[in-house]
C-alpha cells in the first residue's frame, strides 16, 4: 500500500466527525487526493486496516469497523467538513478525474455488480478490465470468477502488453452502455410467476386447467404460487351480481363463451343469469360451437 491508500483507509476508520474535522485542516489538494483514493475503495480488509493502524501508534482504544469507500462516503465526509457548495466543487473534480481515465466509471459501482456484467467475458477482455481498476476492487473481482477462470485471467494480466487506446475505448463503451441501460431506469423485469398469473387468467379454461394440473404434479409449490396470484374463474361464484355484471360489460362474449365451455354449472348459472334473455340466448349459442 502506498501513503495515499493508507490515509485514506485511516480516515475511513476514524468516527464521521473526527474524520470530517482530519479533512478540514488539510488542503484543498490534498483533500482532492484522498477523498479521491476513498472514492475508489470498496470493501477494505481487517488485515489492512489492522496494518494501517498500527503504524500509528497515537491511535487508542477499540479499532472502529471498517466502513465502505465510494462516493457516497466521499460526500458525507466532505460535507461535514466543508459544507454542501465546498463538497459539491470537489466531487465535480473527483468525477471529472474518474471518468478521464479508462473505465474510471466503474470506481462509482461495485465490484459484484461490475462481476455480473463481466463474468461471462473472455479472459483476455476481463484481464484489460482488471488491469483498469484499483488493485482492492480488481482482487474482488478475481475472488468472484470461477476458479478455472482466475489463474488464466491473472496470466493474461502478467502477460498483457500495451493494448491499443482503440480497443479500450470500444470495451469501455460497450460495458458502460450494458451498465447504464440496467442501472439508470431500474431494471425491467421479463417474466415471472406473475406474468404466468396474468397469462393464465385470460386462457380457455381448459388450458388453464391442464396447466396448472401438470404443475401440480411437478412444481406444486409454484402453482400454488400461480394460484394466490390469479383471479381463479371458480372465485367468480364469490362475486355480487353487481360485479359479475361489470365483468360482462369489460369481457367479450366470445372470451366468455370460450372461459365457461369448461365451468361447472354453477358458473354458467351465475354468468347467464346477469345477462338479459337475449344475451343469455346468445352466449349459450357461442357455447355449444
Amino acid at each position: 500500500m502506498d501513503e495515499l491508500q493508507k490515509a485514506a483507509i485511516l480516515l475511513l476508520s476514524l468516527d464521521k466527525a473526527l474524520a470530517a474535522e482530519v479533512l478540514s485542516l488539510m488542503s484543498k489538494e490534498d483533500v482532492e487526493k484522498v477523498t479521491m483514493m476513498v472514492a475508489r475503495m470498496q470493501d477494505v480488509s481487517k488485515e489492512q486496516q489492522a496494518s494501517v493502524l498500527t503504524e500509528f501508534t497515537n491511535l487508542r482504544g477499540e479499532q472502529t469497523t471498517m466502513e465502505r469507500g465510494g462516493l457516497d462516503a466521499v460526500n458525507e465526509l466532505l460535507q461535514q467538513s466543508l459544507g454542501k457548495e465546498g463538497a459539491g466543487s470537489i466531487l465535480d473534480s473527483i468525477n471529472q478525474t474518474m471518468n478521464s481515465v479508462p473505465f474510471g466509471f466503474l470506481q462509482k459501482s461495485g465490484a459484484n455488480n461490475l462481476l455480473t456484467f463481466i463474468i461471462e467475458e473472455h479472459p483476455q477482455t476481463i484481464a484489460m478490465i482488471m488491469s483498469h481498476l484499483p488493485s482492492n476492487m480488481a482482487a474482488e473481482v478475481l475472488a468472484g470468477l470461477p476458479s478455472n477462470k482466475q489463474m488464466d485471467v491473472i496470466k493474461r494480466i502478467a502477460n498483457m502488453e500495451q493494448t491499443s487506446p482503440e480497443v479500450i475505448k470500444d470495451v469501455e463503451k460497450s460495458l458502460e452502455h450494458r451498465m447504464k441501460n440496467t442501472f439508470s431506469q431500474g431494471t425491467e423485469k421479463a417474466g415471472g410467476v406473475e406474468l404466468v398469473a396474468e397469462i393464465l387468467n385470460v386462457t380457455d379454461r381448459m388450458t388453464n386447467k391442464g396447466i396448472l394440473e401438470n404443475m401440480d404434479q411437478e412444481t406444486p409449490d409454484l402453482a400454488d404460487e400461480i394460484r394466490r396470484l390469479m383471479f381463479v374463474f371458480d372465485d367468480l361464484v364469490k362475486l355480487d351480481n353487481k360485479a359479475i355484471q361489470a365483468l360482462l360489460k369489460e369481457v367479450d362474449t366470445n372470451q366468455w363463451a370460450v372461459a365457461l365451455k369448461g365451468a361447472s354449472e354453477e358458473i354458467k348459472q351465475k354468468v347467464l343469469g346477469n345477462l338479459s334473455q337475449r344475451a343469455a340466448d346468445m352466449l349459450r349459442e357461442e357455447m355449444e360451437y
